[in-house]
């Protein structure tokens, strides 16, 4: 069974110092102790003798310095496990059988070539050995000189590629052991491509095996060779043979970079996809169809499964037996974002009311009518379609089936025919079985010291005045239903009376943050529209009050459990909006201390980073959650603030985190108040609960969001945004059927800024298949990045880092690897082969692996990751995308007369040119790099100014100059920003001056300053890898 595939294959053929997972880039097992331990056999000669033009697996090794750690575990055939460590409640087994550590050795005995001694040699004079711990020396088995009968054999011509002409040859990756000033290791091959032709002179060669040997074992025939290529990119090594072993001596040739241009590409493979789909109409009729990517913009019409918008899955062909997910490995999982915003150009949701019956519901798993509901007998039955159990059909719901036993209404109704639509729900579904009251929005404001004198008090206090005139309002209503209040805080909580007949605010104060209440219940939340004089009194009175206040103390803790007492009081849900800028260290619930310690940092007590320092916030927030109370935090830290505690409590809420380090007034306030206004505005649920069903064979065991849970089953939201996604994990339970394949079904109660109860409903079908070339045809890369993160972030909090980098390697190893075994044409095992779909994933899991949560960087501050994990948990699939693979815009190439944006690069410092001048954009931040030599008509087009030295990189806005150049750029960057969560603040950067390194962190391809490999050399790890669970 052959499917097309991406075919590459790294010109290397001795193993690369530190690609294995040394502790350098990704950590072993255990300590480097361990790993010398007798059970593990070294592996003593390098580079085996191979098949005519057919490279060795990656896995022979050089003498000397590798360690690979207790790595052979999957070669023994056991799968790895997930982040193993103690299994969620929720989940029947752990995902993957226990990782033991092998007794086998972690590569095939090799067979010695006399390039060998060569390489030996230019080992030791490196004298590498002299690095790292639990290295064996080169002098360990050095190979004997071997007969020149290897070299014997008909020179073979180059086979031809389909890619660009012109050798390269992969340089050694970067790591600890050959450091950046060490010499490069010999090339072994170079590469020719183009036309055959005869091979370069400076290149060396690979000997075939002498007569009368057979092929060793992991190099079978290279079918491909002699046959027609497989369809699909593909990378090949041509070899024609020297006469004799004297080429093989003489210094190291200079080598030649791999060109990173035949590596497949993420901006290619974004180009095409939006070439073949971008702008069309893509209907939902079919089940388990792929839809166009993320980044293509097309309009969807719902046609009986919920829009792409709504739900992505990891794969869209789930396969029929937990066997063959054991195999594949590919993780079963769909991302929900039940709120997403539809475009002005799709329908959005109809509303079904049924008046007091209320939606029609299966009798045994209670899913609610949809497309998959099957109806019989006339139309007085209906089988489910999750849990095929025959339901009567209520007699007000009863309608007469035509001739191919569809309902006549089945058009009429949205239920029927379309994936994701709304119901009104009864009171059954409201809290006491009373009507909700429309929800409150309760602002909280930092009034210490600090916050008063960088003027930050008086900009919320100005914003609040423009922006509560945009609360959020049902569509056919004139004014919003929700009501305001406000409090203010330091040590003690301030509360304020802002009732319509009053002339002036009335403040009361409460001292006592141990056991907090609520001193007054009418004329705290009020309607916006009703008090407004009041209000914008209280609002220019604010800063005043407090100027000459010294207190620089806060307490955090009691300020949520009063806006949630509050909430609670008026039986109302709600959200928070709290202002805040400093480690909470006055005597109260929640008081926490500074414990930012970077000795943590890389041992295995890291995870105590990433956890909350007291159990109050989790109990907070659970109680906030059970009320409906919803927590945004705007953080304005100076220094430590413990992100990792504050956090908590609005990542288990549905709430936001909004962070801006070091906040100057000047600098800093319109990327705030965008955020403010954003927050304040955007479509939003209260009160929720979602829960996924599924058809037989398979169940939902695994959640990762801003959620929270009590049970197995129910995910409870205090609200829920447009912006909010929920990813969720499937295992089966049984076998499932390719006819009927594999149905979900997510079901969210809420209750709406209008104060109505609705069930949201979104239905999905997707295929099954017992081919696995199916299940890899159907992936989907940024939805299986967008679970990888989440889960590896998740786990953040109770394994050793090295260890979760390490699965995540061994994972995307064992899913290629099973391809590369079941799927593709029987090429040489030397070639790295990947499905069509998955062809960018190993780059986007590099970026996961190089991301500061997963690897520490001395310049990352303990808050900055703590925030970049919880922010991570939330995202859909477009976010996560653009926020592990930035967008990288040449801006000196925009056209001033065509309004798209200009054609996006490769994240690397290779793309990146003196003359040019570069956009980036990750979600968070907005880099405009300035190339040395950039046109200074450019230069003055954009900031008004004669030349490059005279650009001030401090502003965070550019000045609006007039011109074409100048609005196009400015267009350019509001068309990035658009439907983005975060506003991202602008950040100048000239070439070659110091804020540049950070810059350059987002050049994602590369090497990483403090560790983490480039995309070429992790292609070369995993490749390895896949090589020697192949052998």
């Amino acid at each position: 069974m052959s499917q097309q595939g991406y075919v590459a294959t790294p010109p290397y053929s001795q193993s690369q110092p530190g690609m294995g997972l040394s502790s350098h880039h990704y950590g072993h097992y255990g300590d480097p102790s361990q790993a010398t331990s007798p059970g593990m056999v070294k592996p003593a000669a390098p580079l085996g003798a191979t098949s005519p033009g057919v490279l060795p697996p990656p896995g022979t090794l050089p003498p000397g310095p590798h360690q690979f750690g207790q790595n052979g575990a999957h070669a023994s055939g056991q799968p790895p496990q997930r982040f193993p460590g103690s299994p969620p409640a929720n989940s029947v087994a752990p995902s993957y059988a226990s990782y033991q550590p092998s007794t086998q050795p972690s590569y095939p005995p090799p067979v010695a070539t006399s390039s060998v001694t060569h390489l030996g040699t230019q080992l030791n004079a490196m004298q590498i050995n002299n690095y790292g711990s639990g290295m064996t020396s080169p002098s360990q088995g050095s190979p004997g000189p071997l007969s020149a009968t290897s070299f014997q054999g008909p020179p073979r011509p180059p086979q031809p590629s389909i890619l660009q002409p012109g050798s390269q040859v992969l340089p050694p990756p970067p790591t600890a052991l050959n450091g950046p000033g060490a010499p490069p290791l010999p090339p072994t091959l170079h590469r020719q491509e183009g036309l055959p032709g005869p091979a370069p002179l400076n290149a060396q060669y690979q000997p075939p095996p002498p007569p009368g040997q057979t092929l060793g074992a992991g190099y079978p025939q290279q079918a491909a060779n002699y046959g027609p290529q497989m369809a699909g990119a593909q990378l090949s090594y041509p070899g024609g043979f020297p006469t004799g072993p004297s080429q093989m001596a003489g210094p190291p040739q200079l080598q030649k970079k791999l060109d990173p241009d035949s590596i497949p590409s993420p901006i290619q493979v974004i180009e095409n996809d939006r070439a073949t789909k971008g702008g069309q109409v893509y209907t939902t009729n079919t089940r388990g169809q792929v839809p166009p990517l993320v980044t293509t913009d097309c309009v969807i019409q719902d046609q009986g499964n919920a829009s792409p918008r709504y739900i992505r899955c990891t794969t869209y062909c789930f396969p029929c037996t937990s066997d063959m997910a054991k195999q594949a490995q590919i993780p079963l999982a769909a991302v929900i974002k039940p709120f997403a915003t539809i475009p002005s150009n799709e329908t959005p949701l109809y509303l079904v009311n049924h008046g007091e019956n209320g939606p029609v519901r299966c009798n045994r798993c209670k899913a609610y009518m949809c497309p998959f509901m099957q109806f019989i007998e006339g139309g007085r039955k209906y089988q489910c379609g999750l849990c095929n159990c025959v339901n009567d059909v209520p007699p007000f719901y009863f309608q007469h089936l035509d001739h191919i036993g569809r309902r006549l209404d089945h058009y009429e109704k949205p239920e029927l025919s379309l994936g994701s639509y709304e119901y009104v729900a009864t009171l059954d579904y409201c809290r006491k079985n009373r009507p909700p009251n429309p929800p409150a929005f309760i602002f909280m404001i930092d009034v210490s010291y600090s916050n008063i004198k960088n003027g930050l008090v008086k900009l919320i206090c100005e914003e609040l005045k423009t922006v509560l005139e945009k609360l959020p309002k049902e569509e056919q209503e004139e004014t919003s239903a929700i009501r305001v209040g406000f409090i203010t805080y330091n040590k003690v909580l301030h509360f304020f009376n802002v009732k319509s007949n009053l002339a002036q605010p009335q403040m009361m104060v409460v001292t006592d943050v141990g056991e907090v209440f609520v001193p007054l219940l009418d004329g705290f939340l009020v309607n916006y529209q009703e008090s407004q004089s009041v209000i914008h009194n209280l609002l220019d009175q604010i800063p005043e009050m407090f100027a000459d206040s010294s207190e620089n103390e806060t307490v955090f803790a009691p300020v949520i459990q009063a806006g949630m007492e509050a909430l609670k009081a008026a039986e109302c849900p709600g959200k928070l909006f709290i202002f805040h800028s400093s480690l909470p260290t006055a005597e109260a619930p929640g008081k926490l201390k500074n414990r930012d310690d970077k000795k943590l940092v890389n041992t295995d007590k890291e995870k105590l980073l990433f956890q909350p320092q007291t159990n109050v916030y989790e109990s907070l927030a659970k109680a906030c959650v059970s009320h409906g109370c919803s927590v945004t935090l705007f953080l304005f830290p100076s220094q430590y603030v413990d992100v990792a505690s504050l956090s908590l409590v609005p990542q288990l809420t549905g709430g936001t985190l909004y962070k801006y380090n070091n906040f100057q007034i000047h600098l800093d306030s319109q990327q705030f108040l965008k955020d403010l206004r954003n927050d304040i505005e955007k479509k939003i649920g209260f009160d929720a609960i979602m829960r996924v069903r599924t058809s037989t064979g398979f169940r939902a065991t695994d959640f990762f969001g801003a959620i929270f849970m009590n049970n197995t089953t129910d995910v409870e939201m205090a609200a829920i945004d447009c912006d909010k996604a929920v990813t969720v994990e499937f295992k089966h339970d049984d076998k499932l059927s390719e006819d009927t394949g594999a149905l979900i079904q997510c079901a969210v109660l809420y209750t709406t800024i209008g104060g109505q109860r609705r069930l949201r409903i979104h239905n999905l079908g997707l295929n099954c298949s017992s081919q696995l070339a199916d299940l890899y045809k159907s992936c989907e890369t940024d939805a299986l990045i967008n679970f990888f993160a989440k889960s590896a972030f998740k786990a953040v909090l109770h394994q050793p880092l090295k260890v979760i980098r390490e699965i995540l390697v061994n994972q995307t190893a064992h899913m290629l690897a099973c391809y590369r075994k079941n799927c593709a044409s029987p090429l040489a095992v030397s070639q790295l082969i990947l499905p069509e779909s998955m062809k960018v994933f190993p780059v986007y899991m590099n970026c996961l692996l190089k991301n500061c949560v997963l690897l520490s960087r001395p310049e990352i501050s303990t808050d900055e990751r703590a925030y970049q994990r919880q922010l991570v948990m939330a995202m859909a699939v477009a976010d996560s995308q653009l926020f592990f693979y930035p967008q990288l815009l040449p801006i000196h190439t925009l056209d001033v007369k065509n309004t798209a944006l200009p054609a996006p690069v490769r994240c690397s410092e290779s793309r990146l040119s003196e003359e040019g001048i570069f956009l980036l954009a990750n979600g968070l931040h907005m880099f405009l790099w300035l190339g040395v030599s950039s046109p200074p008509e450019l230069i003055q087009a954009i900031f008004n100014v004669p030349s490059f030295a005279h650009v001030n990189t401090d502003m965070t806005l550019l000045p609006e100059v007039g011109n074409p150049y100048s609005q196009q750029l400015r267009m350019t960057m509001n068309l990035l920003q658009q439907k983005r969560p975060y506003s991202m603040k602008l950040i100048i950067v000239k070439q070659r001056e110091q804020p540049e390194m950070v810059f350059r962190q987002f050049l994602v391809e590369d090497k990483g300053l403090y560790g983490g490999a480039s995309y070429v050399d992790f292609l070369c790890c995993v490749h390895k890898e896949i090589c020697q669970l192949l052998n």
